[in-house]
């Protein structure tokens, strides 16, 4: 297969890899792009598992949380530009999807289109509207829900919707010390965003994955056969932790990690404390889009 320039761009961005090693990496995979970031990892050229897929999509998340504190949800709705991103009417959109989620539990992405509004129009064709009046396409990508039977649901969002996090702690302690760490986990998942709970949660084969990763850049590394197996399982074990939330460094006390700062407070209130649910919607993980520079994407505001 043919390699060409931007599938070495691509390949770059992804693992901040030189371009001549990302070339060699795409021919040695026949242009598979997933092996290729496995092949410079296990040659010690990358740092692909700990970047996320490049983001490029413009548009605003949000979480909001029920009257009662027991349900909270998240939504993303896309736009063509960080202009309309920024525009109050399509703010006060987002918001208003994520209040259509809340009440209607809709089972996904088209049933909460067809949902009627009081204004007599559905989400979709007040969406038609917007689009119409604000000149440019926007979308309802996703949304996801969290509930407790007891305790609390917590909401974060981080740099004015850039990312939302909602967290559903079960629990019958008071509500008030709930919401609290509940705003300190949901602040952690924001900032650290773990792939999963706890270890429990991990793909066996997500972790064969990863460990013949490791064992392959352990070996390339000139380390002795004897000793790659406990080196690799001490690698392992550190992985784990930065993508496991409960075994993760608690962002606000290093010398703690979240397990402990959930037990902590399980101890003062005298009651457990479950982590039941976790969301984090950051805009436009996973979507690739066209780059235009400022002046044309200024021009095309401007209708020019």
């Amino acid at each position: 297969m043919e390699v060409t320039a931007s599938m070495v761009k691509e390949l770059r961005d992804k693992t901040n890899a030189g371009m001549m090693d990302c070339k060699k990496a795409l021919k040695e995979t026949d242009g598979d792009m997933e092996k290729a970031i496995d092949y410079l990892r296990e040659k010690g050229l990358s740092q692909a598992a700990k970047k996320a897929d490049r983001i490029a999509a413009e548009g605003l998340t949000t979480a909001i949380i029920s009257a009662d504190g027991k349900t909270g949800v998240v939504v993303e709705v896309n736009s063509e530009t960080d202009f309309v991103a920024k525009n109050e009417e399509f703010h006060n959109f987002v918001q208003d999807v994520a209040k259509v989620v809340v009440e209607n539990t809709p089972a996904d992405v088209e049933a909460l289109k067809a949902v009627v509004l009081e204004s007599g129009k559905t989400v979709q064709e007040t969406l038609t509207d917007k689009i119409a009046k604000i000149g440019e396409n926007m979308s309802i990508r996703r949304f996801a829900a969290e509930k407790v039977n007891n305790g609390a649901v917590v909401g974060y969002i981080h740099g004015g919707g850039k990312i939302s996090v909602i967290v559903a702690l079960e629990s019958e302690g008071d509500k008030e010390a709930l919401e609290v760490l509940g705003k300190d986990l949901a602040m952690q998942v924001a900032a650290m965003n773990p792939k999963y709970i706890s270890t429990d949660d991990v793909d066996q084969e997500f972790i064969a994955h990863e460990r013949e990763v490791l064992i392959a850049q352990a070996l390339n590394e000139g380390k002795p056969q004897n000793i790659v197996e406990k080196m690799v399982e001490g690698r392992l074990q550190k992985e784990l932790k930065e993508v496991c939330l409960l075994e993760q460094a608690f962002v606000k006390d290093g010398d703690l990690t979240v397990k402990k700062v959930i037990a902590n407070t399980a101890a003062k209130l005298g009651k457990d404390i479950k982590i039941a649910g976790v969301q984090r919607f950051e805009v436009g993980e996973g979507i690739e889009k066209k780059s235009e520079n400022f002046a044309d994407e200024v021009a095309k505001q401007m209708g020019k």
